[in-house]
């Protein structure tokens, strides 16, 4: 599996095996600073039960609009701007057969599974996604700060630079 696939599988909600699954293929990234913060997610995920990681999942990434993995929210808030975005974005991932799993385009989970079908990338997606990574980041940092979907977070930011996405 390649890092934007398991990167998609993790931002899925959380079922069983998942975190097994997760574990075992930190290895790809082989000691790198992705690896470290994603061994840090499932080291925090682990102990939890599988209804309590379904709370945590829920209340990150559902719930809370400042860490929603919702790249053109991170950037535009609701404006006219984000509309335009993610009507684009519904093309290029309609074209490549990308399937959304009921979530608007700019959510994280198609977007890595756009990104993993494509060789070329939109550019409007790429000028943005480390602003709205790193303001994911920021933001859950700063209500909760020890949630271990930081570490996640960090892993993808981390990895996006290691992989080169070219635009």
């Amino acid at each position: 599996m390649d890092t934007l696939s398991m990167f998609a599988e993790a931002f899925q909600y959380p079922y069983p095996g998942q975190i097994d699954a997760l574990h075992a293929q930190t290895k790809e990234l082989k000691d790198t600073p992705a690896e470290r913060e994603l061994s840090k997610f499932v080291e925090k995920i682990v102990p939890l039960s599988l209804s309590e990681q379904e709370e945590l999942f829920t209340r990150t990434l559902d719930l809370s609009p400042l860490s929603a993995p919702y790249v053109g929210y991170h950037v535009w808030g609701e404006s006219y701007k984000r509309g335009e975005f993610m009507a684009a974005l519904n093309k290029e991932m309609k074209e490549l057969n990308v399937d959304l799993d009921g979530e608007l385009p700019d959510h994280l989970l198609p977007i890595l599974r756009y990104l993993h079908a494509t060789a070329t990338p939109m550019p409007e997606l790429m000028s943005v996604l480390d602003q709205s990574l790193n303001s994911m980041i920021k933001s859950l940092k700063k209500g909760e700060e020890h949630n271990p979907y930081v570490h996640l977070f960090e892993a993808l930011a981390f990895s996006f630079g290691a992989v080169k996405i070219e635009a």
